[in-house]
C-alpha cells in the first residue's frame, strides 16, 4: 500500500455535501451507475462516510410551493434513509453512531436537507426532518425563501435583491429550532447578511457544507474573509467544495482545467487565515461538483495526495476529512441536550 492509501485509508474520510438523483432509480448498491457517487465508488476511493441530501429547488414562495417542497424533502429523506438496508452500509444520526460506524469498517450515511423552502412557513417540519435523521438544513438554495435572502436572488421567481434584510423573523425561529432539535445551521448559499445574523443568533458552530473561499474567486456562493472570521469566532467551519465556479474565476477556466492543486489552494488560503480546525472537505457530488483528479468519489486519494504533498500532516488532514465536522455536530447535539 503506497503512503498515500496509508493515510487515506487510516483516518474517517467525510464528504459534508452529496446530492442524490431525483428520482431514485436504486442504483446506490449497484456500482453500474452514472452517479458520482455510490457505495462501490466509495468503497473505491477510501470514503468512510458522506452526508446525503434531500435538495429541493426553490419555487414559488406559496402554499402549493411550499407543500410541494416538503413532501418532496420527506420522501428524498425516506430514500436516503433506505441506504440502511445496504450491507456494510449503516445510516447515523449522532457523532458517536457514525464514529461506531467507521470503528467498524461501514460506510456511514448522514441525511441532510438542502433549501428551507422545503419547511415552508411551517416549523414543524424540522422535526419531522430531525425525525428521519437530517443532522443540518441548508437555510436557503438560489432564490428567497421565506426564511432568509440568498446569495444569488432568482429574478425569474420576482425575487428582489434582499427582501428579510437577512432573515426573516421565521427563519429566526428556524435557526432557534435546529438549535434545540440539534441540526447544524449551514449557510451555504445564504446571502451575506443572512449567513452573519445566524451566526450571531445560533447557540451551536454554523457551518458551510459546501463554499469556497472568495478572496481567491470572487463568486457570490463564496465566502468573505468577514464570514470567514465569523465561522471561525462561532467555532463552525467551512467546507471547500468541489465546483469549478467557485474555485476558479471564468477568465481562468477559459484556458485552465479547474483540479485538485486548485481545491487545495482554497483549503491552504482558509487554514492559514482561520486555521486548521475550521476547515472541511466537499464535494458537491451529483449536483454539479467534480473537478480534475476529483471526478467521482472514487478518486478521493488524489485530494489526500495533494494534502500531503503540501506537508499536512496526519493530523491535520484527519481534521480537514472529518474530524472538524464530527466535532461540530457533537456540539451541536451538546446544545440540544441543554435546551430539554
Amino acid at each position: 500500500m503506497s503512503a498515500v492509501q496509508a493515510m487515506h485509508r487510516s483516518i474517517l474520510t467525510l464528504d459534508t455535501h452529496v446530492d442524490i438523483p431525483w428520482p431514485d432509480r436504486g442504483d446506490f448498491a449497484t456500482g453500474a451507475s452514472s452517479r458520482c457517487v455510490d457505495l462501490p465508488k466509495m468503497r473505491e476511493g477510501g470514503m468512510g462516510a458522506a452526508c446525503l441530501v434531500a435538495y429541493v429547488g426553490q419555487g414559488p414562495v406559496s402554499d402549493a410551493g411550499h407543500a410541494g417542497a416538503s413532501a418532496k424533502a420527506l420522501a428524498m429523506l425516506d430514500v436516503i434513509a433506505r441506504a440502511g438496508d445496504v450491507p456494510g452500509v449503516r445510516v447515523c444520526d449522532t457523532a458517536d453512531a457514525l464514529l461506531a460506524a467507521h470503528a467498524a469498517g461501514e460506510v456511514a450515511i448522514i441525511p441532510a436537507v438542502e433549501n428551507g423552502y422545503t419547511i415552508g412557513e411551517d416549523l414543524g417540519l424540522l422535526a419531522q426532518f430531525r425525525a428521519r435523521g437530517a443532522r443540518y438544513m441548508t437555510l436557503t438554495h438560489n432564490g428567497h425563501n421565506a426564511l432568509a435572502d440568498s446569495a444569488r436572488p432568482m429574478a425569474h421567481l420576482g425575487d428582489e435583491a434582499e427582501p428579510h434584510g437577512g432573515l426573516s423573523a421565521l427563519g429566526r425561529a428556524a435557526v432557534a429550532e435546529m438549535n434545540r432539535l440539534g441540526m447544524l445551521v449551514d449557510v451555504s448559499h445564504t446571502s451575506r447578511k443572512t449567513m452573519m445574523q445566524a451566526v450571531e443568533l445560533s447557540r451551536a458552530p454554523v457551518f458551510a457544507s459546501h463554499s469556497c473561499v472568495r478572496a481567491l474567486c470572487d463568486h457570490p456562493r463564496n465566502l468573505d474573509d468577514g464570514q470567514l472570521d465569523a465561522l471561525k469566532a462561532c467555532g463552525g467551519v467551512i467546507h471547500i467544495t468541489a465546483m469549478d465556479a467557485f474555485l476558479c474565476p471564468r477568465d481562468v477556466r477559459q484556458t485552465h482545467r479547474v483540479g485538485v492543486a486548485d481545491f487545495v489552494d482554497h483549503i491552504d488560503y482558509a487554514v492559514r487565515r482561520i486555521g486548521i480546525a475550521h476547515v472541511g472537505i466537499s464535494s458537491d457530488f451529483d449536483g454539479g461538483g467534480g473537478i480534475e483528479g476529483w471526478a467521482n468519489a472514487a478518486q478521493a486519494p488524489n485530494l489526500t495526495a495533494e494534502l500531503m504533498r503540501r506537508g499536512y500532516d496526519h493530523a491535520q488532514i484527519a481534521a480537514l476529512w472529518g474530524g472538524n465536522f464530527v466535532r461540530i455536530l457533537r456540539q451541536a447535539e451538546e446544545v440540544a441536550a441543554q435546551t430539554r
